[in-house]
């Protein structure tokens, strides 16, 4: 009863977000209810402790600053009139929804190398465009989040180190257990499990492709349907009492606009882009030649990788640049990178007297400022995180879901298992750490082999990121919604049909593999199929229940532009005279 109790806080926070749409309000009295179980008594020493200790993590002080600097980068940027620059070359150029969306999700892909810095890049780059072309905040949220995280999971990012570690330490138990009789000599490498799972994270491949399935066909349907429909007929990006986590256009002062140039848009963005990307590789170096030197190995790159021919280099060579990538410290080279992007975007402003120092040091704290918000529901979604690894909420659920299932249905399960402790604790890592060795265990305990160990890691990471983007305690859906200027719950409600749908497509994929053979090669692309025809068949189902188009860019309109209400073509889309 005790270890059911752990279950209470997470939940209890995210029902109360959903239904009273206040995540800072519900977020506290969660972890205050982690305080009453915990200590038997009224608890708010114990709460408090594990907001204070949420901060204190190195880790989680790394992404505030980066947070907070991020948000002088875009106050900066808003300041010197690189907003109005861009909207201005969008509107000649992306013309159309398909297309502005398009340029997000393509951009959203190439910005692989980490979730946080796709989050904010993504969605301060495309936020002033998409406004222009009436997209809804909540659709513009989702495109960022459910492309950040299912891309970096994938492959070369600062994900790849923590789950190559988990599946590494999966192992490692197996070795030690006195339950089963398995040499370290038996158990596959790490790395060659991660990269037959990649397959099987069937969540994270057709989230992707959801997102671009939805775009070019131009449909929604659920709590979206209504979103893009408000934003397209009256050009209203969110809606009236909506409480976006950021709001430039609300929190800064007019931006200057006597000379709107792209430079003081694509100049500080590039800038933390380089910056973070060198900074990651040059620190994943630096440990990779340490790691190396304390093993006796080689520490000249070029004899690591060489190998017998050709192919055996090229192998040798990726996977270097993984350990090298994936051991660079990605929090501090953020910081970097932010910190670069704000002194470029000074130095701009200043050389070509936009403003004067003064200026350029109140629109910082003006940035800071614009952040606040944000970075207190990250704080609380940290703490409650802690409240549940405290009480062992993941662990309760995974051992409950322990030896219940055959080995067909055991990546379903593992899926939900993965899922549910995710979209309780608010973090995708915390889950794999805790799912991941687990799972390698049953496997191995139902098996006697390593055949389902690349299915059940696949699906521990598919089930982690499906419950992280149903989750209003979830990090990268908290950053998701500030950079987009986004109403946290109203993304979780919007998102949460489509990352469903995806999740539903899954389980018929792992059916097919459990049961039938079927492999990725085949159940992927039937997936993909799947998934447009769920598209179509629920948009039109929904629009004629409700007598709603499905197409929201197809019905005419002439709202005009007004602050936060942006003008279109009057008419329909121009892609739908096509």
């Amino acid at each position: 009863m005790a270890e059911a109790l752990s279950l209470v806080p997470p939940l209890l926070a995210i029902m109360l977000a959903i239904v009273t749409r206040r995540p800072i309000l519900s977020l506290f009295v969660g972890i205050w209810s982690g305080g009453v179980i915990a200590t038997g008594s009224i608890g708010l020493g114990r709460a408090f402790g594990w907001i204070a200790g949420s901060m204190a993590d190195m880790f989680h002080a790394q992404i505030l600053i980066f947070t907070l600097l991020l948000g002088s980068g875009v106050a900066l940027i808003w300041r010197l009139g690189g907003a109005t620059a861009v909207r201005n070359w969008a509107t000649a150029r992306l013309k159309t929804q398909r297309k502005t969306g398009l340029a997000a999700w393509i951009l959203g892909m190439l910005l692989f190398f980490d979730d946080y810095a796709n989050t904010a890049i993504v969605g301060s780059t495309m936020r002033e465009i998409s406004d222009q072309m009436r997209i809804s905040r909540e659709k513009l949220s989702y495109i960022v989040d459910s492309t950040s995280a299912p891309v970096a999971t994938l492959g070369l990012s600062s994900w790849v180190a923590f789950q190559l570690s988990m599946i590494e330490d999966g192992y490692t138990r197996l070795v030690d257990s006195e339950e089963v009789n398995v040499a370290a000599a038996e158990t596959p490498d790490a790395f060659d499990t991660f990269a037959a799972s990649i397959p099987f994270n069937t969540y994270s491949l057709l989230a992707i492709v959801m997102v671009g399935i939805i775009i070019i066909s131009r449909r929604d349907y659920g709590e979206m349907l209504g979103a893009e429909h408000r934003a397209w007929q009256t050009g209203k990006v969110n809606r009236d009492d909506a409480q976006p986590l950021q709001e430039a256009e609300d929190d800064l002062r007019a931006p200057i606009e006597k000379r709107p140039m792209l430079r003081t848009f694509f100049a500080p963005i590039g800038v933390l882009i380089a910056v973070a990307l060198s900074g990651a590789f040059w620190t994943g170096y630096q440990t990779w030649l340490t790691d190396q030197a304390d093993a006796g190995e080689t520490t000249s790159l070029v004899t690591a990788v060489a190998g017998d021919d050709l192919f055996a280099t090229s192998w040798n060579a990726i996977g270097e640049f993984i350990d090298i990538l994936g051991n660079g410290d990605f929090a501090a080279a953020l910081i970097w990178g932010s910190f670069a992007m704000v002194a470029t975007a000074i130095a701009i402003g200043i050389v070509y007297d936009l403003f004067d120092i003064d200026d350029g040091i109140e629109t910082v704290l003006e940035g800071f400022h614009l952040m606040l918000t944000a970075v207190t529901v990250l704080v609380l979604a940290w703490a409650i995180s802690a409240v549940a690894e405290d009480l062992g909420t993941g662990e309760y659920v995974a051992t409950v879901a322990e030896g219940v299932v055959s080995p067909e249905l055991l990546p379903i399960a593992v899926l939900f298992v993965s899922a549910f402790v995710s979209f309780t604790m608010g973090s995708s890592w915390a889950t794999m750490g805790i799912v991941t060795p687990t799972a390698i265990t049953v496997a191995y305990n139902l098996t006697g082999n390593f055949e389902l160990m690349p299915i059940v890691v696949g699906a521990v990471f598919s089930g982690a990121i499906f419950g992280d983007h149903t989750s209003p305690i979830s990090d990268t859906s908290v950053l998701s919604s500030t950079f987009t200027g986004a109403d946290l719950i109203d993304h979780i409600r919007t998102q949460l049909y489509y990352a469903s749908t995806v999740a539903l497509v899954v389980v018929v994929c792992y059916l097919l593999n459990g049961y039938l053979g079927v492999p990725p090669v085949v159940f992927l692309p039937l997936g993909v199929i799947l998934l447009v025809g769920l598209v179509y068949a629920f948009s039109e189902l929904q629009g004629l229940l409700t007598g709603v188009d499905p197409k929201p860019s197809t019905v005419s309109t002439d709202a005009s532009r007004d602050g936060r209400t942006v003008g279109a073509p009057s008419g329909p889309d121009p892609e739908d005279a096509e």
